[in-house]
């Protein structure tokens, strides 16, 4: 048994019933690479049970202090079943991402039991009409709670489920799992009156850790070496949310966010991304006629998770705040203005010290905290406080190799991610296998057409690449003319040069201009088909 971090509790207490706080994903597998070319329902409960030593978040459930006096335990969950976590359906035909969107927004949509471990997993066949999907895949849709792993943890567990070729075994035995009994609210309270009286000396602790860096980021913004953090619009998504979902997803070769990012010094992958959903909000909001004059702000997480703790679960994050310049229309100029705020964002999260909004969570008024944010929907206070940010970008690194689960190959690998009451839209960003998926988990009311909004990011990619990558290419090379080669002259003919003057070498040809580069189609599995109506709940 051991508790709960402040931040990790955090998550839980942000949960509402319009405001489940898991994340997850939805993979895509081609089945026609495990053996006999197909996985059966009892093949993937037997896989999963072979792996589930490999994560502790699997087999452990909530175990709540007595009126909510401190921060839950997390014990081994003595009435474990496999069977529930793990589901089963099937698409109507024809099976295809419309209506897989659709699904998954609906599963993301539903909170988790608290009263079993905090993850649930569904398996979705029928995929036959996914373009540039084999027909006959499966996709599997995961959700996992914050509180149980943030998105570096989630992709080790991730990475626990799945091998570099279809046919791995696992070899690897950490022992006999051991249920726990429930304890008793004696215990826990117990134990909570032992933390509570040292929770003066750690209160201490922080807030001579807070000091410095307070008087550092002070200083720095004095000497204008950091500048503070630009006022944050307000836009529909910064509304109370409903309890329906909306996903959709578009991804993009990694080749070519590469050379994006390669065409301007000092840039970086995030700078990319950040600025292509920049423009993408800028064009959905300008068609709304809600497009503010100051940029939109995104919150991006930022992993300060050492690399002796690179498998632990938990979550060991900062949060940036991160101008998307959705103010400026010239895709390059947006590019290299979110490269400069997003060094300003960083060195104002080192200055305070990246792990001290950690350490201040651990201080969260734990009876009250739940109460606090219920209370805030109820009243919907998010109409009239001033959003902190508009939307969040959330980039998770993956692998670049194919990679297998249940002898099945993953052929496609999007993110899912919470909305809450005053940021109705979330941006998870994964990379795999040689490509970058851009996926948006939206409140139903605030983007009723995800599709469109698709649309407006593939436009703004296919702008910055144009404008950048496009540009460089289209600039002609300038070569040195190349002197002629002179034969030797025979005698006579240096007798002949004495009288008359050489001829003057004929000009060399003009180079061809190259051809102009056209913006590369992303590789989506999403039909950009201009479809805009909402999809049906």
């Amino acid at each position: 048994m051991h508790q709960l971090t402040g931040l990790d509790a955090s998550f839980l207490y942000l949960e509402t019933t319009n405001t489940p706080m898991h994340i997850g994903s939805l993979c895509i597998y081609d089945q026609s690479t495990a053996p006999g070319g197909h996985v059966r329902f009892k093949d993937i409960l037997s896989f999963y049970e072979q792996r589930l030593h490999r994560a502790r978040v699997f087999r452990q459930r909530l175990a709540r202090v007595p009126l909510s006096l401190d921060h839950p335990y997390w014990i081994e969950d003595p009435d474990f079943d496999l069977e529930f976590h793990i589901r089963h359906i099937a698409l109507p035909q024809p099976g295809d991402w419309r209506q897989l969107c659709i699904q998954a927004a609906r599963l993301h949509a539903r909170a988790l039991d608290m009263n079993r471990p905090l993850w649930e997993v569904t398996v979705i066949e029928g995929l036959d009409a996914v373009d540039g999907i084999p027909p006959g895949s499966f996709a599997v849709v995961s959700k996992i709670h914050h509180a149980a792993i943030d998105g570096v943890s989630g992709a080790e567990i991730a990475a626990a489920l799945h091998d570099p070729t279809p046919d791995a075994e696992v070899n690897d035995d950490s022992g006999r799992w051991v249920p726990e009994r429930q304890p008793t609210g004696l215990e826990l309270l117990a134990r909570t009156a032992q933390r509570t009286a040292t929770g003066p000396v750690r209160l201490a602790r922080t807030a001579a850790r807070a000091l410095p860096s307070l008087g550092r980021l002070a200083g720095g913004m004095a000497t204008k070496q950091i500048k503070p953090t630009p006022p944050v619009p307000r836009t529909r998504f910064n509304d109370n949310v409903s309890p329906n979902r909306v996903f959709d997803a578009l991804a993009f070769k990694l080749d070519d966010i590469k050379a994006i990012k390669n065409s301007r010094e000092g840039i970086k992958l995030n700078d990319v991304v950040v600025a292509i959903c920049g423009g993408a909000l800028r064009k959905y909001l300008q068609a709304k006629h809600e497009l503010p004059e100051e940029s939109l702000v995104a919150m991006a997480p930022m992993s300060i998770r050492p690399q002796d703790k690179i498998r632990a679960e938990g979550n060991l994050v900062a949060a940036m705040s991160l101008p998307v310049r959705s103010d400026i229309e010239d895709p390059v100029e947006r590019l290299l203005a979110v490269h400069e705020g997003s060094d300003n964002a960083k060195k104002m999260t080192f200055t305070l010290g990246p792990d001290l909004m950690a350490s201040a969570a651990d201080f969260l008024p734990s009876t009250v905290a739940g109460l606090a944010v219920r209370a805030y929907g109820r009243m919907r206070m998010a109409e009239s406080v001033k959003p902190v940010f508009n939307t969040v970008i959330s980039n998770v690194p993956g692998v670049n190799v194919p990679l297998y689960s249940m002898g099945s190959k993953m052929v496609a690998n999007f993110g899912m991610g919470p909305v809450v009451h005053g940021v109705g839209l979330f941006h998870p960003v994964v990379s795999y296998n040689g490509m970058i998926a851009i996926s948006i988990v939206a409140c139903r009311e605030m983007m009723p057409d995800p599709a469109f909004y698709m649309s407006c990011l593939q436009e703004s990619f296919d702008e910055m690449y144009a404008a950048t990558v496009g540009a460089a290419a289209k600039k002609p090379v300038e070569k040195p003319v190349e002197k002629p080669t002179v034969k030797p002259a025979s005698k006579t003919a240096a007798k002949r040069k004495t009288k008359k003057k050489a001829a003057k070498p004929k000009a060399a040809k003009a180079e061809a201009k190259p051809a102009e580069p056209s913006a590369p189609k992303s590789a989506s599995v999403t039909p950009l088909n201009g479809d805009t109506r909402p999809a049906a709940d």
